[in-house]
């Protein structure tokens, strides 16, 4: 973390729906991170891209879970951001303008360059 109280905070995620209470903890981490002042950005691969669609994030991952829509919700209008692997992404034939608003298509590369001096990592 920086001096000031912020930092930096990566939430890898590899899972989607296949497995709802695994994203659902990283969206709760992640959000919390957000509305902590920290930079977040969560990564997402394999089937998690599709979490970068609209009206995908459905459902509740467990009685008595909070709704992952709510989730989702709660974690954009913190400042979370959505980083897509184009690899995985463009696998499922998936439409690219379809992206939710704090998404983008990004891999290796960009996620390296936005990281820069460091950051906290969770990985789901």
């Amino acid at each position: 973390m920086n001096g000031d109280g912020t930092g930096k905070v990566v939430v890898n995620l590899a899972t989607g729906l296949e497995d709802a209470e695994r994203v659902m903890v990283a969206f709760l981490v992640a959000g919390a991170a957000a509305e902590a002042g920290q930079q977040v950005t969560m990564f997402l691969t394999k089937e998690a891209v599709r979490l970068a669609l609209p009206g995908y994030a459905e459902g509740m991952a467990c009685d008595g879970c909070p709704p992952l829509p709510r989730l989702a919700t709660q974690f954009a209008e913190a400042g979370g951001r959505l980083l897509v692997c184009p690899i995985c992404f463009n696998a499922r034939k998936l439409a690219e303008d379809a992206l939710v608003e704090h998404a983008e298509i990004g891999g290796a590369t960009p996620l390296w360059q936005w990281i820069g001096d460091g950051a906290t990592v969770f990985s789901y």
